[in-house]
């Protein structure tokens, strides 16, 4: 019996020393896990690009440049703020690419209601970081608070100032007239780089009006071009026609200018030949005698004379 109980002694004496290690051993391990832990969360990295926001137990102590930084384990933690350039979008065709926002919808001047697909690009600056941590906590919420929720009530406002076709025909100034709206409104810590409407989708009804009318107007632009060249046919064929008649003008001026000439021509010839026949009267006489063949008239009409040549008296021959 004594025996018995000795050994129940021993055996609760080795159980206490048993636990008394167990739990020796879990706390040393938990000092191990705590000091790896401290170890390792004593250092961070912030990325090219990002800044680090440390805080210690909630306050904000400075704003951190890239690089490797050292923290007190527990009692410090950072979070990180990028200032790459971030975008929101509207009307994505797959909308799983624009998040949240909604469709993008309008009206132009003229009521002809139009689906658009808006992109804006925005990134915060780095002097900014400490004031998008403390007023909005991320650059999502600050996305939110500042750009979408204003954006879409400028952009359908500037949209509702141009007629479907004017905005169509004047797409860059449309554009830049939403991004300047955009601008405007945008007051917070964060810096728009671009607004693109990159397209606009008017209903089908619309587009099949604006084509037929386009056709039409391809129609009358060629009818016109036709009367055109039909016009400069004409010109072409009446400066032909004044070109023949000028042409014929100038020919029977020529040729009446030189009748004209010819007969001053022989008109001062019968003048001058009158002058000398009455100058010389002999030279009658001499022409018809150049005229005469020598032979009498073989056949006569009764009363007619006999032409003769009325010829001198030759002058005496002086002995």
């Amino acid at each position: 019996m004594t025996d018995m109980q000795g050994n129940s002694n021993r055996a609760q004496q080795h159980g206490a020393v048993g636990s008394r290690s167990i739990g020796s051993g879990i706390v040393a391990l938990a000092m191990v896990l705590a000091l790896v832990g401290a170890v390792m969360g004593s250092w961070y990295t912030i990325d090219q690009g990002d800044r680090g926001v440390l805080l210690t137990n909630g306050a904000l102590s400075s704003v951190v440049d890239p690089g490797l930084h050292f923290k007190l384990p527990w009692l410090q933690r950072v979070e990180k703020i990028s200032l790459r350039q971030q975008v929101l979008k509207w009307g994505c065709e797959n909308q799983s690419d624009c998040g949240n926002l909604p469709a993008m919808q309008a009206y132009s001047r003229d009521q002809q209601p139009a689906d658009m697909r808006v992109t804006v690009n925005f990134h915060v600056p780095e002097a900014e970081v400490s004031n998008v941590y403390t007023n909005y906590g991320s650059i999502e919420a600050l996305a939110d608070r500042v750009i979408a929720r204003k954006a879409p009530q400028e952009i359908k406002t500037v949209f509702g100032q141009y007629d479907a076709v004017s905005v169509i025909q004047n797409r860059a100034k449309f554009n830049k007239d939403v991004a300047d709206a955009i601008s405007s409104v945008t007051d917070g810590p964060v810096m728009i780089d671009s607004v693109q409407v990159e397209n606009i989708d008017f209903s089908d009804a619309y587009e099949q009006a604006v084509e037929a009318r386009m056709t039409a107007q391809v129609e009358v632009q060629k009818q016109e071009q036709n009367l055109q060249q039909e016009r400069i046919k004409a010109d072409i064929a009446v400066t032909q026609a004044k070109g023949r008649a000028d042409s014929v003008k100038a020919e029977a001026e020529a040729s009446a200018y030189k009748t004209r000439i010819e007969g001053e021509a022989t008109a001062e010839a019968i003048k001058a030949r009158a002058a000398a026949l009455a100058n010389n009267p002999l030279l009658v006489e001499l022409t018809k005698a150049e005229k005469w063949d020598g032979q009498l008239p073989k056949s006569m009409i009764p009363g007619s004379t006999v032409p003769f040549l009325e010829l001198s008296t030759p002058a005496p021959v002086a002995n």
